[in-house]
């Protein structure tokens, strides 16, 4: 039974270059979501806890600012307002305490959490028992804690958004290299499979081409020598056979006329 070009050629060239698309888009897809990974971790985690630094940062500003306000005034905090910026700073504080990701991020926290917590009992008992001269002084003391916890906190996370980011280039560099290097391998193999196809079809195509011109040219004695079991070799041999047919009318007609 013949094998025909169609079914057989043709499909391994499909399945070949099928392969090749789906391995691209897998490998492509991977590195992709390897880099995607990575920046994502730099966003998600510090990036939002450098935010969460910052928005603590400018509550304890607004709350000290008050108070220190209402006592070169005279005047009485505006309580609501004041308990407004301690609940933001709450949120944050708690919003920092579930997206701890650097070493050491979570003691910093709880240290934070506890000096905040001392600060505002001191904000609560000037309120409460007003005495500019000596609680502010002491307010100020509590207020630096604070403060400078909080903006080690922002710089550990810059810091590790630095290095992440670094490291997420890197990554992105040696990811190029590997998909041009699978890239490369991938079009050398398609073009080798598409040389050795056209080749493989030129030659057979060419015999047969040649064995008919010498049929036509009457050399009768000329055989098309196709090695395979497709459609071409199946061809050159109906043409050997006629050719041999014609041949040996050919002589008996010589014959004949002897």
């Amino acid at each position: 039974m013949k094998t025909s070009i169609r079914s057989r050629k043709f499909t391994m060239g499909m399945i070949l270059f099928l392969v090749i698309i789906l391995l691209l888009s897998v490998s492509s897809g991977y590195y992709l979501n390897k880099l995607s990974s990575k920046t994502s971790a730099i966003l998600n985690e510090n990036h939002y806890s450098v935010v969460y630094a910052r928005d603590m940062s400018e509550n304890l500003i607004n709350i000290n600012q008050s108070i220190i306000n209402c006592s070169l005034t005279n005047k009485k905090p505006d309580t609501l307002a004041i308990n407004s910026e301690f609940n933001l700073f709450n949120k944050s504080l708690k919003l920092e305490k579930n997206n701890i990701t650097e070493i050491g991020e979570d003691a910093l926290a709880s240290d934070i959490e506890k000096n905040y917590n001392d600060y505002r009992a001191y904000v609560i008992e000037i309120i409460k028992q007003p005495n500019p001269d000596v609680k502010v002084l002491n307010l100020q003391k509590k207020f630096d804690n604070v403060y400078q916890q909080l903006i080690l906190l922002s710089k550990m996370n810059e810091k590790a958004i630095e290095v992440k980011t670094v490291d997420a280039k890197i990554s992105a560099k040696r990811f190029t290299l590997q998909m041009t290097f699978i890239g490369t391998l991938c079009f050398l193999i398609a073009y080798g499979y598409t040389f050795i196809f056209s080749s493989y079809f030129n030659d057979r195509f060419y015999k047969l081409y040649n064995g008919i011109k010498e049929v036509v040219a009457s050399n009768y004695r000329e055989r098309i020598h196709l090695k395979g079991s497709d459609e071409l070799s199946e061809m050159s041999l109906i043409i050997n056979e006629m050719t041999e047919k014609l041949d040996k009318e050919d002589k008996t007609k010589v014959v004949s006329i002897d």
